[in-house]
C-alpha cells in the first residue's frame, strides 16, 4: 500500500508539472493547447534516446527541454494565424501525429513495443524501495521549483503583459505590446515544461511506448487547471493533486459494484469523473483557487 501510495504522489508532481504548463498557455496567454499529451510525449522519448545513447540522465532532462521548445516554436509558427477553436483543433492533431510517428517509426521509437531500459538515475544504487522515495522527493522539487518560477513570472510585468494579451491582444498591440513575440516565448516556454514532465516520466516508469501517450492525458489536465482555477500557478498544481488522486481512487469504488465488465467498470470511472467536476464547477464556478486579480488603482482626486 506504501509502495502504491509513493507511486500515486509521483505521478501528481508529474501531472503537476502538466497543469503548471498547460496554466501558462491557456490561463497565462489564453491559448488552447489540446497538445499536451504530444510535448509529454516528445519529452519523454527525447530523454529516453539521449540516455539510451549513453548520456547522462541530467543531459537527456536538457534534451527534452530544448527539444520541447523547440516543437512548440515549430507549432506556434504553424498555428500563429488562427482562431483559438483551429488552434485547439490543430494542436490536437499535432498530439495524435507524434503518436503515430512513434507507433510508426521502429527505427527510431521501437514502434509498439516501446523504449524498455530507459536510465533509472541511483535506483542500482538505492534499491527499488529507496529508489521511489528519491524519485517522490526529485519530482517534488522539480514541481516545486518550477511552481516558483512560474508564480513569480505571474507576478512579473511579464506575466501581467501575457494577461492583457489573452483579454484582448488587439488591444495589448496597440498599445505597444510584442503580440508574436510574447506568444512564440510562452509556448515555447509550455512546451518545454510540458516535455520535462514527460522525461521525468520516462525515467521513473523505466519504459515508454505510444499507449502511454493517448489524448486522455491531455483531458485529464484541462479537468485539473478547471478544477483548480485557471490563471494560478497554485490553483493548477492542487487541481493535478486532486485528479489524479480522485482518478486512483475511482479504483476502489468501482471494485465494490458487483456484476460489471471491465469496460463498463472504466466507464463508469468517467462518469464519476465528470460528475466531481460538475460538481466543482457548481460549488466554485472559477475554481478552487480562483485567478487573483489586483485591483485598479484608485486614481488621484483633483486638489
Amino acid at each position: 500500500m506504501l509502495s502504491y501510495l509513493i507511486f500515486t504522489l509521483t505521478l501528481c508532481a508529474i501531472y503537476g508539472l502538466l497543469a503548471l504548463s498547460l496554466n501558462l498557455i491557456w490561463g497565462g496567454a489564453g491559448l488552447v493547447n489540446l497538445g499536451l499529451a504530444g510535448f509529454f510525449a516528445v519529452g519523454a522519448y527525447a530523454s529516453a534516446l539521449a540516455t539510451g545513447a549513453g548520456a547522462p540522465v541530467l543531459i537527456g532532462w536538457g534534451a527534452a527541454l530544448v527539444v520541447g521548445a523547440a516543437v512548440g516554436l515549430v507549432v506556434t509558427f504553424a498555428t500563429l494565424r488562427l482562431r483559438d477553436d483551429y488552434l485547439a483543433i490543430v494542436t490536437l492533431g499535432f498530439a495524435e501525429v507524434i503518436r503515430l510517428v512513434a507507433l510508426n517509426e521502429r527505427w527510431l521509437t521501437n514502434g509498439s513495443d516501446g523504449i524498455s531500459g530507459i536510465k533509472a538515475p541511483l535506483k542500482a544504487e538505492l534499491g527499488t524501495q529507496n529508489f521511489a522515495y528519491f524519485y517522490l522527493g526529485l519530482a517534488t522539487l522539480v514541481l516545486v521549483v518550477v511552481w516558483a518560477l512560474l508564480r513569480r513570472l505571474d507576478a512579473s510585468p511579464y506575466g501581467r503583459a501575457l494577461k492583457a494579451i489573452r483579454e484582448d491582444q488587439q488591444l495589448a498591440a496597440f498599445a505597444g505590446k510584442p503580440v508574436l513575440r510574447f506568444k512564440l516565448q510562452a509556448f515555447a516556454l509550455s512546451a518545454a515544461i510540458a516535455a520535462l514532465a514527460g522525461a521525468l516520466y520516462a525515467h521513473f516508469q523505466s519504459y515508454v511506448s505510444p499507449d502511454h501517450f493517448q489524448p486522455l492525458i491531455t483531458i485529464y489536465i484541462f479537468l485539473a487547471v478547471t478544477a483548480g482555477g485557471v490563471g494560478r500557478p497554485s490553483g493548477a498544481v492542487l487541481g493535478a493533486y486532486l485528479v489524479v488522486i480522485f482518478l486512483e481512487a475511482t479504483r476502489f469504488v468501482t471494485e465494490w459494484v458487483p456484476g460489471l465488465q471491465p469496460v463498463q467498470l472504466a466507464a463508469m470511472r468517467e462518469m464519476l469523473i465528470g460528475i466531481a467536476l460538475i460538481l466543482v464547477l457548481h460549488l466554485k464556478p472559477q475554481g478552487i483557487l480562483p485567478e487573483c486579480i489586483p485591483k485598479a488603482p484608485v486614481p488621484p482626486t483633483a486638489a
